[in-house]
């Protein structure tokens, strides 16, 4: 079965770069952001659906082409509930889920990069850190990246989750 590498974390933590970073690790790779989906992001039930309705569409494509070896997904997976719902509307594939976590000073120093650079608002410090602990019950491996790079962070995913 193909691998589905569900990248979670909370905001800042550096899924995307892990997953970028991972892609160019693992030839015959896909990589897809859960963000790409929600532009510009409004939170109601409808937007809410319409996302996951978007994230399974894309990633079932994906997972069905035989042009791609295994699927590499990044987003702000939270709650247990969120891949279970995403799984149960996927062809079959093998998971490979991690949840990437940090110290809290590490995300506030990542996030306030972030801040500096104008990609994110100062909004999401609070909500990024109430998050965090929200993946310690997370039925996923927990890589703590506090020290690690992007690409160091890809091959641990790699170590893992072996092909």
């Amino acid at each position: 079965m193909k691998p589905l590498y569900l990248i979670g974390g909370p905001m800042g933590v550096g899924k995307t770069a892990a997953g970028k970073a991972l892609a160019a690790l693992l030839s015959g790779s896909v990589f897809l952001d859960g963000d790409w989906c929600w532009q510009p992001e409004v939170v109601t039930p409808e937007t809410k659906a319409m996302v996951l309705d978007n994230i399974c569409h894309l990633l079932g494509n994906y997972l069905r082409c035989s042009a791609y070896r295994q699927v590499i997904f990044t987003w702000v997976m939270h709650r247990q509930a969120i891949v279970a719902e995403i799984l149960s509307r996927l062809p079959p594939c093998r998971p490979c889920p991690v949840s990437l976590v940090c110290s809290e000073a590490e995300l506030v120093r990542r996030l306030q990069g972030d801040i500096a650079a104008g990609v994110r608002d100062a909004s999401v410090v609070p909500r990024s850190l109430a998050r965090l602990p929200l993946y310690q019950t997370m039925d996923t491996v927990k890589l703590d990246v506090t020290t690690l790079t992007p690409a160091e962070t890809a091959g641990a995913i790699c170590r893992l989750f072996p092909l």
